[in-house]
């Protein structure tokens, strides 16, 4: 059965304390925003923030945060969200969360299978599918608390939770009003994909060794963040996936961004995919695509000059603000539609 634990630090060990550590830069940070705690920086954003680990059905234990607007406001809408690979929600995926929650929107995520201070093997991803499960039975308890009754909700993915975002979609088409598609990984980008004979040779030996962490690719870090103060921040989170990536995870990464690309004509819910033009991590051209195949009724794609593969953190203040505020624009559309059409 799942179930939400409210007391979820009982297991955690030392490695994944709060204490964060920096790497090889000689200088550390507890968060992301420097030395300040959680309480006191989340006090200051004036937002109400909180932490839990939930148990999905299949029995894993999962790492939840939530950032919600500070009472008395209520939230507006429910926004779902899903980390990229080898990410994880207490860094800096946390700069986006609080935005939302500072505009009125509830925001809930969870660290995927494998990462962060979720249950599994580090950055170890066998089945796609079964991490599609675990967050949709998460977002779907979420939506039964009576607190958020009758709120739209809308699903937020960057990169790899991007393409976890369009299956969520698959398994419950109607279950979301909205998406927010942030460099969706719809497809593994030629310039970061191995190639031929490599890709062959990696399936053939994934079937035995599938967790063996050998697959040669550039460190994607450096390819994701344009501003280089910003790539030694991100350096820093004590919980990113340093090494190389396990064979078992490639593969299913391969498999299902195969599939999504042959299936983006069934995508069908209001959207929104942001790219930059110079992302060399997930290819911008199949957002395109996406945008074009996709049958829903409202979408609406923005493809920025010059910007890479962290939109929302790795550029400069003003490109994320820019980000940001396409996605705000897009999100007050979708809230305002809503409820014109509850008053009809």
């Amino acid at each position: 059965m799942a179930n939400l634990d409210p007391n979820p630090f009982a297991e955690m060990n030392e490695q994944e304390s709060e204490q964060g550590h920096g790497h090889g830069h000689g200088r550390s940070f507890l968060n992301y925003w420097g030395s300040t705690s959680e309480e006191d920086y989340f006090a200051s954003q004036r937002i109400k923030a909180s932490k839990s680990f939930y148990t999905s059905p299949r029995g894993f234990k999962l790492f939840t945060r939530s950032w919600l607007p500070l009472p008395p406001t209520p939230p507006r809408a429910l926004i779902f969200m899903v980390h990229g690979y080898g990410n994880n929600i207490s860094w800096t995926f946390q700069a986006t969360s609080i935005f939302l929650a500072q505009k009125g929107f509830a925001c809930f995520a969870l660290d995927l299978e494998g990462h962060g201070r979720s249950q599994g093997l580090k950055a170890f991803v066998p089945n796609v599918d079964s991490v599609v499960h675990d967050c949709l039975s998460f977002f779907n308890f979420l939506k039964l608390d009576p607190q958020f009754q009758g709120l739209p909700s809308f699903l937020y993915g960057e990169s790899m939770g991007g393409a976890i975002c369009l299956l969520i979609h698959f398994a419950d088409p109607k279950g979301f009003d909205g998406a927010i598609l942030v460099a969706p990984m719809c497809k593994i980008s030629d310039n970061v994909k191995p190639n031929w004979p490599i890709p062959q040779f990696l399936t053939a030996v994934a079937k035995f060794l599938p967790t063996l962490a050998i697959v040669p690719t550039a460190d994607l870090l450096d390819k994701s963040v344009k501003v280089e103060e910003k790539k030694i921040v991100a350096e820093m989170n004590p919980m990113r996936y340093r090494g190389k990536p396990r064979l078992g995870t490639v593969v299913e990464l391969l498999r299902v961004t195969e599939h999504l690309s042959q299936r983006l004509r069934d995508v069908t819910l209001p959207f929104i995919v942001l790219h930059g033009n110079a992302d060399v991590v997930t290819d911008p051209n199949v957002s395109k695509t996406l945008y074009e195949e996709a049958k829903s009724e409202e979408k609406t794609i923005k493809i920025y000059e010059g910007m890479m593969h962290s939109l929302l953190y790795g550029e400069t203040d003003e490109n994320v603000e820019i980000v940001r505020n396409d996605i705000l624009s897009w999100l007050n559309g979708r809230c305002r539609t809503r409820v014109d059409g509850d008053r009809n």
